[in-house]
């Protein structure tokens, strides 16, 4: 491990953000700040990440602490706000609340049956008008044979839908769904997750690409591969969150402000979903819109935010395990 790794990692403070609902089955958003030269970044793969898919976790807090971030071509960028799975009074406050445009929408969660989701979308449509935009997220929950069943009826219950991001787990099942809904696809977990981040695109199995920054490697990784999906296939580019803490969501932010084209708002606004945070002014939208930075945030509410001794234990154990992995050649390398 080169110094200028060392001395970064040796920085490392553990944060415990509690959530204001329960999202991906997480009620405490958990990781580590970081600090370079170029300033904070963060380190926060969720818990059933093994340490080989948290590599690029850690190559991009790294390049974030070390490298500044692209000059942005854009002052703002238009965020959706994010409706976990709520009762439908809960769903239509968050997006009043939010002041956005654009709402995603969490369906197909364990133990929550269509037509609570359903219902869900229909709120969110009262709330938003007829002239906001609706996307959903399965998060690979559903067969092809249960996309191509739901999906109508659900863009019935939004009165229209502007996408549905990962409804299935392959990309095969997303080309299968795209064929057959009249509704465009969007691929995450289909890029973020794979060995071969572009063979969504070279399928034609989606219309959207979801780009989020920590899991592809950072910044410039994040970018590269974002031009690449447009490359081969035209598809349109959303940079996302991965519910990250006002030090992370800004790398996010950075990414999607050096987008040559952004058509889409991008899934950035995810501050409310957090309790607390690491800084006291939050990145929450204002008119649906979040300010392109320059720099990240300096995180000063890291001291009320620290984790217990146990959480810290865990979390700066896993760090050397991930850094170690760094050093081995051919693993998951940039």
């Amino acid at each position: 491990m080169n110094e200028s790794v060392a001395e970064i990692l040796a920085t490392a403070r553990v944060f415990a953000l509690p959530m204001v609902t329960k999202f991906r089955r997480v009620t405490v958003r958990e990781g580590i700040l970081l600090h370079g030269p170029a300033g904070w970044a963060e380190f926060a793969p969720f818990r059933d990440y093994d340490d080989v898919a948290c590599v690029p976790w850690l190559r991009a807090a790294l390049a974030s602490a070390s490298v500044a971030w692209p000059t942005p071509v854009r002052a703002f960028i238009d965020v959706n706000t994010t409706v976990p799975v709520v009762s439908p009074e809960r769903a239509a406050e968050l997006v009043t609340a939010s002041g956005c445009r654009t709402a995603k929408v969490k369906v197909a969660d364990p133990g929550s049956e269509p037509a609570a989701d359903a219902d869900r979308l229909a709120a969110v449509r009262e709330a938003l008008g007829p002239g906001g935009r609706i996307r959903i997220d399965a998060n690979a929950a559903w067969s092809a044979v249960e996309a191509i069943e739901l999906i109508p009826m659900l863009a019935d219950a939004a009165g229209g839908l502007e996408y549905v991001e990962q409804p299935c787990p392959s990309v095969a099942e997303l080309a299968r769904v795209r064929a057959a809904v009249g509704v465009p696809i969007a691929a995450d977990e289909s890029i973020r997750l794979a060995t071969d981040p572009l063979a969504v695109a070279r399928a034609g199995a989606a219309d959207v690409a979801v780009i989020k920054v920590a899991p592809l490697g950072g910044v410039p990784a994040a970018l590269r591969i974002a031009a690449a999906v447009q490359r081969e296939s035209g598809m349109q580019i959303v940079v996302s969150s991965a519910v990250d803490s006002a030090v992370g969501l800004a790398a996010g932010v950075a990414a999607a402000a050096a987008l040559p084209e952004l058509p889409y708002a991008c899934g950035l606004g995810t501050a409310s979903l957090l309790a607390e945070d690491v800084v006291t002014d939050r990145p929450l939208p204002v008119d649906g819109r979040l300010p392109a930075p320059r720099i990240a945030p300096e995180p000063d509410r890291l001291a009320a935010v620290t984790a217990d001794a146990g959480t810290s234990s865990y979390w700066l154990d896993r760090l050397r395990r991930v850094a170690e992995l760094l050093e081995r050649p051919g693993t998951l390398s940039e």
